[in-house]
């Protein structure tokens, strides 16, 4: 017997559905909010941030390659085919009024898929939310992705990691090519004159982080002409664990009043 030729294949991820995850498609809301993770970070780290977001918007987290569902892909090391690949990637969802938030060096990537949006296809966010990073003129280069003992005290100092996992060689195994490939693309990043943004732009960052100061956070106000919002909140590098209430109130209602 002849195999049947007429049952549909089974359909590949589109773009981005591979690329950002919707853990609650809300497909009639009228604003997404999409979320950058930090280096090292992955989607699922977002989930609490994000379905605080629910009802008021459909949320979408940037999921990078090398990581959870997408562990066998490469990781990328290069800012430009990072932010050029999300870009594309997310073109089809930008159909409706959406919101940018990234953090730590989430942050440097929104800021460059905004640039690519606005100035390659005319699209802007309504708002642009960059937290726990220092704006493109205070950018520090580094060498911590040469160092894999360098790699791992990082993240211990900043708290993104309960420390029994610290001390756990398999998690370790497993995270550690990630983050030394995030670090490389981070400190081996240079800004660069980039063009400036029209879009509202908002920084935020925890008084006791200890990679940026708030004069290196305010500074994200000299990349758009379309005004600027700066809220320091309590806490460290990932202050808004414990508070992602307060954050995401924060984020809508300046959303709301830019988008007025």
């Amino acid at each position: 017997m002849n195999p049947r030729t007429d049952t549909p294949a089974t359909q590949a991820p589109s773009d981005l559905d591979r690329w950002f995850r919707r853990y609650w498609p809300r497909p009639a809301a009228r604003r997404r909010i999409v979320l950058f993770p930090h280096g090292g970070g992955s989607a699922s780290f977002y989930r609490g941030l994000a379905k605080r977001l629910l009802p008021a918007a459909e949320p979408l987290i940037a999921q990078y390659p090398g990581r959870e569902d997408r562990l066998e892909e490469r990781h990328i090391t290069v800012m430009a085919e990072l932010a050029d690949r999300a870009c594309e990637a997310l073109l089809p969802a930008l159909d409706r009024e959406f919101v940018f938030f990234g953090h730590s060096m989430g942050a440097a990537v929104a800021h460059e898929v905004a640039l690519r949006l606005e100035h390659r296809h005319g699209v802007a966010p309504a708002l642009l939310c960059l937290s726990g990073r220092p704006a493109p003129r205070h950018h520090k280069p580094g060498s911590k992705h040469l160092d894999d003992e360098a790699l791992w005290d990082e993240l211990g100092r900043l708290g993104a990691t309960p420390s029994l996992l610290l001390a756990n060689p398999q998690v370790r195994r497993v995270v550690l090519p990630t983050l030394r490939a995030d670090y490389r693309l981070v400190e081996r990043y240079r800004p660069g004159t980039s063009p400036m943004l029209s879009c509202p732009v908002a920084a935020c960052l925890g008084d006791q982080d200890p990679e940026v100061t708030p004069q290196e956070a305010e500074a994200w106000s000299e990349v758009s002409r379309g005004g600027f919002t700066f809220r320091l909140f309590a806490g460290d590098h990932f202050f808004f664990r414990g508070q992602e209430d307060d954050l995401v109130g924060w984020l809508l209602t300046t959303t709301d009043r830019e988008a007025a």
